[in-house]
């Protein structure tokens, strides 16, 4: 059996790859933007890939071709594989038929967090010896891929919103059938593919359609959008987890303002006591859904709380890159206003008064097309100076943005403009926290190179 992938260096389709490698599936594929640390796994797993979409690719015909969600009409691979007749699928069918039928599967959905989530509860099974499956966003540190088939029967899987193909516009998430639901947080993204709230609160609800009666729902009592996805009908049992003080199951008692430690309280009563090396708010939500998550699967808390003793992070999740003269460098994945809020707020309480250089890359669709221009400004307030990466195909301005904040901020047309500003301004103790959904460019090696050249 061969498949080749259209859009293999994706996180989610390069995990389709690393899967169907180790069922034994001979695999090939195509892209045209590769950047670690996707291309560094496949490459270390001996997966062919081939630079663009030439239909050459796919002579001799693999027995399917696989086709990404960034791939549309026009593409000549995609050309080819329709005018030759030649079998294909998405991936999310693919891993449905091929990785998830008869899995006990633990998705993980929502706006923000999906991929620390997931990779906390991965990690909370592997701890408790149940050796799960997964298919991640990103690379867990605790395991260093990002997917991998484990053993039956648990599989986490991140629930991605997004559509599935060009020739499947229902979300990604619609395909997996979770046993095991958890719903994070739900805002507006993703303005390519939905007109409004609306439309992704409908895709939220047909997901919800498809948890069994006796499977469960852990989801976000604070985030209204959730509770009216779920007013349109469930059918599922809840268990409700909040960072405030409502009725929640689920709640959380505080012992440090960075929330590097905490107890978990589960109907009124502290159950257990997290010392871990994550920190903000963000991730204690995280820490907690999992762990109501984990105990569905059969994971006592006292087990889990142990096992984010151990957690390590994600690669690209407030990834640590280096320290160079007291300048201590970051790489971030978040891309939405709210996430980069959390995140820096995290990071403030954690540093105190230290400097926070912020370095943004508005990288997505929904940033570039300008949907969250309003909101963007406050989300950076947080940082102490801040430089912003405007690509040619940007649809607004991020200078006129720029003047209307309380924050220096420094428009760049180039990633070694940014470089040079940052390294002439940096000085010991500052911290940097690069963001972006995409390789910026290589900016991090580049800031650390430079700032060692400094010294």
């Amino acid at each position: 059996m061969h498949i080749h992938i259209l859009g293999i260096c994706g996180t989610f389709m390069g995990g389709i790859a690393l899967l169907a490698r180790e069922s034994g599936v001979q695999v090939s594929g195509s892209d045209t933007n590769v950047y670690p640390p996707m291309s560094t796994q496949l490459s270390e797993q001996g997966i062919t890939l081939t630079e663009g979409y030439a239909a050459e690719q796919l002579v001799p015909a693999p027995d399917c071709v696989v086709i990404g969600n960034a791939m549309s009409r026009g593409n000549p691979a995609v050309e080819y594989t329709l005018n030759q007749g030649l079998s294909y699928t998405s991936g999310p069918q693919w891993l449905s038929e091929n990785v998830l039928r008869d899995r006990w599967v633990l998705a993980v959905a929502g706006t923000h967090g999906k991929t620390s989530t997931a990779s906390i509860l991965a990690w909370i099974l592997e701890y408790a010896g149940l050796s799960p499956g997964f298919l991640i966003g990103g690379v867990p540190q605790n395991f260093g891929v990002s997917a991998r088939l484990g053993s039956a029967p648990f599989f986490v899987v991140e629930a991605d919103e997004y559509d599935t193909a060009f020739f499947d516009k229902r979300s990604k998430f619609v395909h997996y059938h979770p046993r095991t639901l958890i719903l994070n947080n739900l805002e507006f993204d993703h303005a390519d593919i939905f007109p409004d709230l609306a439309a992704i609160e409908t895709q939220f609800h047909h997901l919800v359609r498809t948890v069994p009666g006796n499977g469960l729902i852990v989801s976000n009592g604070d985030d209204a959008s959730l509770e009216e996805v779920l007013e349109r009908g469930c059918w599922t049992p809840v268990e409700s987890v909040s960072s405030g003080a409502g009725d929640a199951q689920w709640q959380v008692r505080k012992q440090t303002a960075d929330g590097r430690c905490f107890d978990v309280m589960l109907a009124g009563a502290a159950v257990g006591t997290v010392n871990w090396g994550q920190l903000g708010d963000h991730n204690v939500h995280n820490a907690l859904v999992a762990i109501a998550a984990a105990r569905h699967a059969g994971v006592p808390v006292a087990q889990a709380v142990a096992a984010l003793g151990e957690y390590r992070g994600v690669k690209r999740r407030m990834e640590l890159r280096g320290q160079v003269n007291g300048v201590t460098v970051y790489d971030d994945f978040a891309h939405h206003p709210t996430a980069i809020a959390t995140t820096l707020q995290g990071l403030r309480r954690r540093v105190g008064d230290a400097r926070i250089l912020l370095l943004l890359e508005p990288r997505s669709n929904t940033m570039r097309m300008g949907v969250h221009r309003d909101t963007l400004a406050a989300s950076m307030q947080g940082a102490d100076l801040i430089w912003l990466h405007a690509p040619p195909e940007l649809d607004w301005s991020l200078a006129d943005m720029a003047q209307c904040m309380d924050v220096p901020v420094a428009v760049c047309a180039s990633v070694d403009a940014i470089v040079t500003g940052v390294v002439q301004a940096a000085r010991s103790g500052d911290h940097i926290l690069v963001m972006s959904n995409g390789g910026f460019g290589g900016i991090h090696q580049k800031l650390l190179d430079r700032l060692l050249l400094q010294a």
